[in-house]
């Protein structure tokens, strides 16, 4: 029965672990869903990749944290199939075994749910986040806090292709800005980081923008392509912008005046 309550312990710090090198990353400006995949891709050894793998792993931090994390899944491994094996050791009796089976798959069953409950995952993020915080240099960031992501609003990144329409020209050519799109940062394709570009800056193949606006509109311009049918959507969604924005002016004066009591504004 030790290596049983042994075995469990394992996976209880993997869990631990896990959480923790979760949180670390979210203190990089990784998003919560990325950094999970990106842990569980390291701590299990699969090699999963994504788009964005490349930008975690040109960072130091996060480089080293997903680093301690390939090692730590590697004798996290060994570990748990040892232990695993010692749990059925000397087992004489078909009954001692089917007894020690079930302790093992309660208490994994018991951990799932542990693991699976988003109150403790708010807890222990909460928690680690602090300590890290408290006794680490790595700078907190949360990006969808920080910019109150809501409304159908997000930061989307999109690669610059040959023939987009973005492609080969300026930034205040483009007039992304008046379709509501704000372009945050340009990560050059020899490796540069160009942040809060002016209007000047000139877009060229192999570039990823860092855009902010709706979500629907970064889309449609991720997909636009170059020629008199980009042109006409872009037009289109110049008009739709300008549109949203008399809609919520209308909205705030509205407002404004039942707050006031019916009375127009000085």
């Amino acid at each position: 029965m030790n290596a049983v309550f042994s075995l469990l312990t394992v996976v209880t710090l993997s869990l631990l672990v896990t959480r923790l090198a979760v949180a670390a990353l979210m203190l990089t400006g990784v998003s919560h869903q990325l950094a999970r995949l990106q842990i569980l891709s390291a701590y299990l050894g699969v090699g999963f990749t994504t788009s964005e793998s490349e930008h975690l792993v040109n960072h130091p931090v996060r480089r080293r944290i997903l680093t301690l994390m390939m090692i730590v899944g590697n004798v996290g491994a060994v570990s748990g199939a040892s232990t695993l094996i010692l749990s059925f050791v000397g087992v004489t009796t078909r009954a001692e075994g089917l007894w020690r089976a079930g302790w093992l798959l309660t208490g994994l069953a018991a951990l799932v749910l542990v693991a699976r409950s988003k109150w403790v995952e708010r807890r222990m993020l909460q928690a680690m986040r602090w300590a890290l915080s408290r006794w680490t240099d790595l700078e907190a960031y949360d990006f969808v806090e920080l910019l109150e992501l809501a409304g159908g609003y997000r930061v989307r990144t999109i690669l610059v292709e040959p023939g987009d329409w973005i492609e080969g020209r300026r930034l205040e050519e483009l007039k992304l800005f008046e379709e509501g799109v704000t372009v945050l940062g340009i990560h050059r394709a020899d490796g540069r980081y160009l942040g809060v570009p002016r209007g000047e800056t000139a877009i060229r193949a192999g570039d990823r923008l860092v855009l902010y606006g709706l979500d629907e509109r970064l889309r449609d311009l991720d997909a636009r392509r170059s020629g008199e049918h980009g042109s006409q959507a872009h037009r289109q969604a110049m008009a739709d912008h300008e549109q949203r924005c008399l809609e919520q002016s209308r909205s705030d004066e509205a407002l404004l005046r039942v707050e006031t009591g019916g009375q127009s504004p000085r």
